[in-house]
């Protein structure tokens, strides 16, 4: 420090702290050797406490207000330097300034998974992470076991410190409180309070710290077991999972059958679903699962028909359907059907109970 520092603390006698930072926690006021004139100004403003520090040992505290410093306002620092008629001259003494101000967006989390056992999975892992903020309520435990002699001591120096004991709380809160993962979202108001009462605990007077406020942002579960929940969760939604493999099927074969350019047997072939397969199977969905399932039974006496659809045999069906799904376009000359009586699968127009229903046959372009 050169010269004029020199005379400018010894001639300052107002002991101030103007904050402008929202992090920093104590700061210690700067002094030309620690000295401080008799009758010296002492502003301690909302939101601050200032500690006098003698060779060591913490003397008075001031709260917010305007004092005078004198020995009849510092009795303990008076004790400690042997003052007994008062002073005249410059003595010694650090001044901390503490903010009791609450630190506000603050965050923590749980950096690896906790281990639980839960009455729906089994074992399973959470993760968890919320917000809190901490306020300065013992300026003396503070400066006892954090701050030191540090110039300026900020909320990030002691953060990790938070997160890790706000951690170990919730590990031992939820597993003492054997509630349902799926349970956890309708107690986070709760479990909240809970938690923010047992990290006070370990810190108000061992750090001389309060916690105001302590939120519970979300518990996540791996991602894994995640989306095997979003599909449990829709199997729940669909309900009746043959009804709804018949919907779909039925949307299925409708948008084939109002798309012509499909061609040929599949798009024919798919057209029967919405005259048979969707009168027999849809006409159900009121039914009990595995009635709605089943298909009827041939009318007896009568010869069955299967059609070729997308590669794969649809029916029976009697020999009426068939004529009634040619006669409605949904099975043309080049659908392939099959019967006991034919043997091997045939293009609808060749085979012989059916070739008359598509009329006459168009005859080839003539020769060039």
């Amino acid at each position: 420090m050169g010269l004029f520092d020199k005379l400018r603390g010894e001639l300052v006698d107002i002991i101030e702290w103007v904050d402008d930072s929202r992090r920093t926690l104590a700061w210690r006021f700067p002094r030309y050797q620690n000295e401080i004139k008799n009758g010296a100004q002492l502003i301690v403003r909302p939101g601050q406490m200032a500690v006098f520090v003698h060779r060591g040992e913490i003397a008075d505290v001031f709260e917010p207000g305007h004092y005078e410093l004198k020995a009849d306002n510092l009795p303990l620092l008076s004790t400690i330097q042997g003052w007994k008629y008062g002073f005249n001259s410059p003595f010694r003494s650090e001044v901390y300034f503490v903010s009791t101000r609450q630190v506000t967006d603050l965050k923590w989390g749980t950096p690896n998974p906790i281990m639980l056992r839960d009455s729906d999975f089994g074992p399973i892992r959470l993760r968890a992470f919320g917000t809190y903020t901490v306020k300065a309520v013992d300026p003396k435990a503070l400066l006892r076991e954090l701050i030191g002699t540090d110039q300026n001591f900020e909320i990030d120096e002691i953060g990790e410190l938070l997160r890790s004991i706000i951690a170990s709380a919730f590990a031992d809160m939820i597993g003492k409180a054997k509630i349902s993962a799926l349970d956890l979202a309708s107690n986070y108001g709760s479990l909240s309070e809970e938690l923010r009462k047992a990290t006070i605990e370990r810190v108000d007077d061992e750090y001389g710290l309060d916690i105001p406020s302590l939120v519970i942002v979300n518990v996540s579960l791996p991602e894994e077991v995640e989306k095997a929940l979003d599909t449990r969760t829709s199997m729940g939604v669909v309900g009746d999972i043959g009804a709804y493999q018949q919907f779909q099927m039925g949307k299925a074969i409708l948008e084939s059958a109002q798309n012509p350019a499909g061609g040929g047997g599949a798009a024919s072939g798919l057209g029967i679903g919405i005259g048979m397969a969707m009168a027999g199977r849809m006409g159900q969905v009121g039914a009990q699962p595995a009635a709605a399932a089943a298909a009827p039974p041939p009318v007896p006496g009568a010869e069955p028909w299967h059609v070729a659809v997308s590669g794969q045999a649809q029916g029976p069906f009697t020999a009426a359907q068939i004529a009634e799904a040619i006669q409605l376009g949904q099975i043309n000359a080049s659908t392939q059907i099959w019967s006991p009586s034919v043997g091997n699968w045939s293009p609808a127009g060749q085979v012989g109970a059916f070739a008359g229903k598509f009329g006459p046959p168009v005859p080839p372009p003539p020769p060039m």
